[in-house]
């Protein structure tokens, strides 16, 4: 019955049942001070956006509700200790990175990460050793990496002071991490997580199971992603015992606000509290929905659909001639919106309830498919082509790029060149060129048919070219 508890939540109503007058933080005193127009919307989470007022405890030195919630949260995970994020999954991979490694520590990364973790190595000053991830040419993207290959980088490298990993993937495919958690273990190095799309596994069957629960040293949960909670509320989870806890705490305080929203800390109690008491006919049915949405989007000769190892994760796979792009723009004519396209798949997510309005989803795709019979043909995209080095390093060091200029150079004329910032198709937010990386005809290849295509594309003023090192 703990689990039902929700301590965060629970302080803030009692609070505002007080009918408190506030002559303090935030400037909307309680709602009071705010445009009368948006108030539909904003008057009942206003009246919770406190302050560290007394009886409300801070998140940086938690003694009370802050700290019963986090130690519920720690239970129910099972983890070590559980620290709540309101600057998102980002806070989390950062901290974790900086208190792991230092400047000129060795670090290895799998290469497909989300651009938080390539900032964390940045401002560590580490020495990332990247681990390329497995082409799956079934599903038309790339993966995870190998244990053959962490397995080569660990040799190579035994000195390394961390291994970050992604798990699952944006598309909710999972691996064997397992495996490879006892391998860079006997090693006594540490492995961090990033399992933002992940934070439900820890309700067990029919989800697969956390790293966390798989040995994982720190792991980093977007709650908001698959669990429901706000926006940028997410979890850090120790169980390490390589990992300093304090050290982890101590640049939260520097990475995160001094002003922590009440709201998304009440969000994570709340997403807790839902996940811990979800009943298993509750779960019956949401997965009925699942397969009742399934059953709708197969209904289609121009996508196949993908399940992999998170049945909540629903992918459609444009077949030759037509653009994800094109095909997600008919969806959203229609009000139907997914999370993620690529140059050839739209994700679906399913969230942790019944989906009310199949009949909306079954017209719109019967409407899709109207449409897509007088499409023209468009240019495939080749990605099979990147990350051909299973294990490699940065051209640059972070040291070295700190001391180098650089210069904006032409898209056709960047091969050869070093690049002095990150491209990244957004979502997923993976870099498709890392900043320090060395630019090939196949990364020029890959940005111009995005482009082509549509896709946008993270790099400042891309339309006028790279920047690049003049070194």
């Amino acid at each position: 019955m703990e689990q039902h508890r929700t301590p965060i939540y629970q302080a803030l109503m009692l609070f505002n049942e007080t009918n408190p007058v506030s002559f303090h933080v935030p400037g909307h005193k309680n709602g009071s001070v705010f445009p009368g127009y948006a108030g539909k919307y904003f008057d009942s989470i206003l009246k919770l956006d406190m302050t560290e007022l007394p009886g409300l405890d801070d998140l940086h030195a938690p003694e009370g509700i802050i700290a019963e919630a986090e130690r519920l949260a720690a239970g129910f995970f099972k983890s070590d200790h559980t620290y709540f994020l309101v600057g998102g999954s980002t806070a989390g991979n950062l901290a974790m990175i900086l208190a792991a490694c230092s400047a000129g520590d060795g670090v290895i990364v799998q290469r497909n990460c989300h651009k938080s973790i390539m900032n964390g190595m940045e401002l560590s000053g580490a020495n990332p050793i990247f681990i390329a991830p497995e082409y799956d040419a079934p599903a038309g993207r790339f993966t995870n990496p190998s244990m053959e290959t962490l397995r080569e980088a660990l040799k190579q490298y035994p000195g390394v002071k961390a291994v970050v990993l992604t798990y699952p993937d944006y598309f909710g495919k999972t691996y064997e991490i397992k495996e490879m958690i006892e391998l860079a273990h006997e090693y006594h190095i540490p492995v961090l997580v990033d399992e933002a799309h992940g934070t439900h596994f820890s309700i067990g069957d029919p989800f697969p199971s956390s790293a966390l629960a798989l040995g994982a040293d720190a792991v980093v949960q977007s709650a908001h992603k698959m669990a429901p909670a706000m926006t940028m509320a997410s979890f850090l989870h120790m169980n390490s015992e390589f990992v300093s806890k304090e050290k982890v705490a101590h640049y939260l305080q520097m990475i995160q606000s001094s002003s922590p929203s009440y709201p998304l800390m009440a969000s994570l109690d709340l997403a807790r509290s839902f996940l811990a008491t979800l009943k298993e006919d509750e779960i019956k049915v949401i997965l009925q929905s699942v397969s009742d949405v399934k059953r709708i989007l197969q209904e289609s000769e121009h996508w196949e659909l993908l399940t992999v190892g998170d049945p909540l994760k629903l992918t459609l796979h444009i077949k030759n001639g037509i653009t994800a792009q094109t095909v997600a723009r008919l969806f959203e004519e229609q009000n139907i919106y997914p999370e993620l396209t690529t140059h050839n798949q739209i994700l679906f997510i399913h969230g942790l309830a019944p989906l009310k309005k199949l009949n909306q989803l079954k017209k719109a795709v019967k409407r899709v498919n109207e449409q897509l019979k007088n499409m023209a043909n468009h240019d495939t995209i080749e990605i099979a082509k990147l990350f051909q080095q299973p294990i490699q390093e940065l051209a640059l060091s972070y040291a070295e790029m700190e001391k180098s200029g650089n210069k904006q150079i032409q898209l056709n004329k960047a091969c050869g060149y070093i690049a002095a910032e990150a491209v990244i198709p957004y979502p997923p937010g993976i870099p498709l060129i890392l900043k320090g990386e060395k630019i090939t005809a196949d990364h020029v290849e890959t940005i111009e048919s995005l482009r082509r295509q549509g896709v946008r594309i993270q790099h400042r003023d891309i339309d006028k070219g790279l920047n690049v090192f003049t070194v």
